[in-house]
């Protein structure tokens, strides 16, 4: 029997990270955020001094990426390594994300971690979260779920977001910056941000956390 998997794809400010690790937790499944996966890379790329335009300097580090990720029981938080040291706070910030963004869109960038991602898929499930998890990553999932919001809700989440963590922000400028990754993700050559053909779409503009956590769930046990 295969393993069984759910994907969870959709743009930023859904909500894909906080429902893939209630449902993993709530399945008792693996979790894989490829989003974070993308970040540990912009990162490692940033670090190194390396020009995005330089596919094959790109191509060696995303090939040698040494990237590990630990859950804690005792909370949500899954920490993230690279090179061994805990990179998840500087992971989650807005340049990392930015740089990530516009990495993602090489092609030879995600076919280096594509089987990256697809080692994931073990026994006795995953939870997967990004941009082309059901399209691309795990096409023949028997769950896909794709989340969207309005961008201005979205803009709205990630200044609460942003305040919350004590920075303050612009919501015209959040969200500009919301409006053209969307643009960026789904006009992209390889893998472009869009509903796999057998997902169900949920808005999540009007629900609560719980709400889309329960359609989803239901999903799953149907």
């Amino acid at each position: 029997m295969s393993t069984p998997i759910l994907t969870i794809d959709g743009p930023s400010g859904v909500g894909k990270g906080t429902v893939a690790r209630v449902i993993a937790q709530q399945q008792g499944w693996h979790l894989l955020d490829s989003g974070a996966i993308y970040r540990a890379f912009a990162l490692a790329t940033d670090s190194r001094g390396v020009d995005i335009a330089d596919e094959s300097a790109l191509e060696e580090i995303a090939q040698n990426l040494d990237l590990s990720f630990k859950t804690h029981l005792d909370s949500e938080l899954v920490s993230v390594y690279l090179d061994g040291k805990d990179v998840s706070k500087i992971l989650r910030t807005e340049q990392t994300g930015e740089i990530a963004s516009k990495i993602a869109s090489i092609g030879v960038v995600r076919a280096a971690l594509l089987k990256r991602q697809q080692d994931f898929a073990v026994a006795p499930g995953l939870v997967a979260d990004g941009r082309d998890m059901g399209t691309v990553v795990f096409e023949n999932a028997p769950f896909k779920v794709y989340l969207t919001a309005s961008p201005q809700e979205r803009a709205n989440r990630r200044l609460k977001q942003l305040r919350a963590q004590g920075h303050e922000g612009i919501i015209s400028q959040i969200l500009a910056e919301v409006e053209a990754r969307d643009a960026r993700d789904s006009s992209r050559q390889h893998s472009p941000l869009k509903p796999a053909k057998d997902a169900l779409i949920i808005d999540t503009t009007e629900l609560s956390l719980d709400e889309v956590i329960a359609q989803v769930s239901e999903l799953v046990k149907a």
